[in-house]
């Protein structure tokens, strides 16, 4: 397998925006030479207010078509709620490895003092069978409180812009998660969206010192080096973003992509 990839070949990161900057970040440091194309899907932001035949048809059918267009050596769908409704299907359907985004609650049961969890993740995200397969496998015995945060995509969104966020906002967006904290016991938050470690910082300071925030980034990194392991990687062209929707492309954003090292952006 590994003699047959081309070098140049990239890996594709797939999310509706620019959550999966979060795992970028994360596969930088294990595989500082893999070419990579980014692809936002800001044409269907967001997908936790869709429907599951929706986000499935969207999913497959983009990726179908970039996967013709890109070669990706490997895929990885960095979007929980992509993941949770359509990863199997991806897979049935392209013959490419693909790394899927789960949230991270095997790691959180494991830390977690009370056995009282937060899932925070998009509406689409925390009412996937996945996620109950997840409870049932890794929290059996724990308790797992599962909120909806509307607002924190686009939060997420605005910041890596540049805008100020407004912690009253923020606090009213997981007013439950801090309830639960103070009546439950609660310890430990799963951030169920790649968007959400984008806004870490103001988390803690809401959530205060004695709740820990878990995410994948890391691990779906890993994942990502496992998959494609003992290949050769050469970057013949600078990473970019593609995105499905020209107006997310303000020059706000194309500042930040080059923190990434996306050095350019197209139109999917």
């Amino acid at each position: 397998m590994s003699h047959s990839v081309d070098p140049s070949a990239p890996i594709l990161l797939f999310d509706t925006g620019v959550g999966g900057l979060t795992v970028l970040e994360e596969l930088r440091k294990v595989l500082p030479k893999a070419p990579v194309i980014y692809a936002a899907d800001y044409a269907g932001l967001p997908y936790g207010t869709k429907t599951e035949a929706e986000v499935a048809a969207r999913v497959c059918g983009l990726l179908g078509r970039m996967s013709e267009r890109f070669h990706p050596r490997a895929i990885c769908i960095a979007c929980n709620t992509a993941s949770t409704i359509a990863l199997g299907m991806v897979r049935d359907v392209l013959e490419v490895p693909i790394v899927g985004t789960v949230p991270a609650i095997k790691p959180a049961a494991a830390i977690s003092k009370s056995g009282v969890i937060g899932v925070l993740g998009t509406e689409a995200t925390i009412r996937q069978p996945y996620v109950d397969r997840l409870e049932a496998e890794f929290a059996n015995g724990k308790r797992l409180i599962r909120h909806a945060g509307p607002e924190l995509v686009d939060m997420a969104e605005a910041k890596l812009r540049g805008h100020w966020i407004d912690l009253e906002s923020l606090r009213g967006e997981v007013s439950v998660l801090l309830d639960a904290v103070e009546n439950d016991g609660l310890d430990t938050v799963v951030l169920a969206c790649t968007h959400f470690p984008l806004l870490e910082d103001e988390l803690l300071q809401i959530f205060g010192p004695d709740v820990r925030l878990v995410h994948g980034a890391e691990g779906i990194a890993r994942q990502i080096a496992t998959v494609t392991k003992g290949q050769e990687f050469l970057r013949k062209e600078p990473d970019r973003l593609v995105s499905t929707s020209q107006d997310a492309l303000d020059p706000s954003l194309r500042k930040v992509l080059t923190r990434y090292g996306l050095e350019s952006v197209a139109a999917f």
